[in-house]
């Protein structure tokens, strides 16, 4: 009995997931819209994320373009720089300091803060008054992830160009002029919008499976702690596993 019921947790674990996510889908397109905390939890993700996320993105930013002019060098092409920069910050470096930030500091926040009004007992006391939880607290939280993740890496991609730049003509004597006209070489508007459109699945992801942590929390305030550290591993490989799909569907559309 005990071995029939831990080999179907995981299976209730996923059914569960999918019907909140479903029914805050639903949720979203019925009044009323919890605006005023759409507006805090927007505030409360981007205060937990945006530093963290440039704190991150500069070195690898400046990782990149060194590894990157070394090579060029080689080849006598370093005025080529942007557009590795270019590549390499949109294509890949935006994406997945969004990812280490939204699952690491946002995610984990929303479901902290979710847990502790869990394990208070608040979600029953807001069904018993007739209000829904999931169009109160879950719909404003998974919309804010949403918004954050999608300014987050335009913020991301800007930040770890301007650092590029600085890098490469103050520090590696690479020419501005060639810089700038370099970045759009390779990299067009499509690339950007396949960017930050991975960016929102990235937050519609994190924010999902971090409602669906939080509300689904049991144990007391010891297993607050414990659904924080899966919503960490789950959104890790959830996220990884969007943007390699993202990716690859998005060369489709950029590649001619």
């Amino acid at each position: 009995m005990k071995l029939a019921t831990a080999a179907t947790k995981p299976l209730r674990g996923v059914g569960g997931f999918f019907a909140m996510s479903i029914d805050t889908f639903v949720a979203m397109v019925r009044p009323p819209f919890a605006f005023r905390e759409y507006v805090l939890q927007s505030w409360f993700v981007a205060r937990v994320s945006v530093l963290p996320a440039l704190m991150l993105t500069l070195p690898y930013s400046v990782l990149l373009v060194f590894t990157f002019n070394i090579l060029l060098k080689e080849f006598g092409a370093a005025d080529f720089a942007g557009t590795g920069a270019a590549i390499g910050t949109v294509s890949q470096i935006g994406p997945i300091v969004t990812v280490l930030v939204v699952s690491g500091a946002g995610a984990t926040a929303m479901c902290a803060d979710l847990g502790a009004r869990t394990i208070r007992e608040e979600l029953d006391a807001m069904k018993v008054m007739g209000i829904n939880p999931i169009q109160a607290l879950v719909v404003p939280r998974v919309l804010a992830a949403t918004t954050v993740a999608l300014a987050l890496s335009a913020t991301v991609i800007i930040a770890g160009l301007a650092g590029a730049f600085f890098f490469c003509v103050f520090v590696q004597n690479v020419s501005a002029g060639a810089f700038i006209s370099g970045m759009t070489l390779l990299t067009g508007a499509a690339d950007v919008f396949v960017s930050l459109a991975k960016a929102t699945l990235f937050g519609l992801a994190a924010g999902l499976i971090a409602c669906y942590k939080g509300i689904s929390v049991g144990g007391g305030p010891a297993g607050v702690g414990n659904a924080v550290n899966e919503t960490v591993v789950f959104t890790f490989m959830v996220l990884f596993a969007i943007n390699v799909i993202a990716t690859a569907v998005g060369i489709q559309f950029t590649v001619q």
